[in-house]
């Protein structure tokens, strides 16, 4: 078994059936929830910018000369995904002085809107997802977990600035 593999499946998470993408995103919440304990949201962008290089590279290897481009055990990009949609929560606690887990109602929202926008594929998630080359499998979920966290913000808007939660 390759590095190249075991990145692009994140630990074979990826192999685990059904909806590996969801497998993918949820391994990704607890690991970010891990990452934001140890480290805080700076921790957590970094680890974003981690999982782009290091899942490009891997899944430029793991389709290199095969017709399917973006495999559904490739989940190293809802990695990166999930994180960006986790980043204003983690954000929000840090300066709150909060635990992530009383934002819990955010962490919900970040997994649910993430996954809605890598299934749905709306706007330019899908242009991305239809370049069939790494760089788009990587991208289409980069840009779900950019409207993911844009969802998330809009709702923390709601909660707590209009409604006063």
């Amino acid at each position: 078994m390759s590095l190249s593999h075991i990145i692009a499946t994140f630990g074979l998470v990826g192999h685990l059936r059904p909806a590996p993408g969801t497998w993918g995103s949820f391994a990704a919440l607890v690991v970010g929830y891990l990452i934001h304990l140890a480290f805080g949201p700076l921790g957590l962008a970094f680890g974003v910018v981690i999982s782009f290089g290091l899942g490009l590279w891997a899944t430029g290897r793991e389709t290199a000369g095969k017709d399917d481009h973006d495999p559904s055990e490739i989940v190293i990009d809802e990695v990166a995904g999930q994180w960006i949609a986790l980043l204003p929560v983690s954000i929000g606690a840090t300066h709150a002085a909060a635990s992530l887990q009383a934002l819990w109602p955010g962490l919900l929202a970040a997994f649910l809107l993430f996954r809605l926008f890598d299934i749905l594929k709306p706007g330019p998630v899908g242009w991305a997802d239809r370049r069939g080359d790494p760089m788009g499998v990587m991208l289409d979920d980069v840009i779900a977990g950019l409207f993911a966290a844009i969802g998330v913000l809009i709702f923390a808007y709601i909660s707590h600035g209009v409604l006063g939660l």
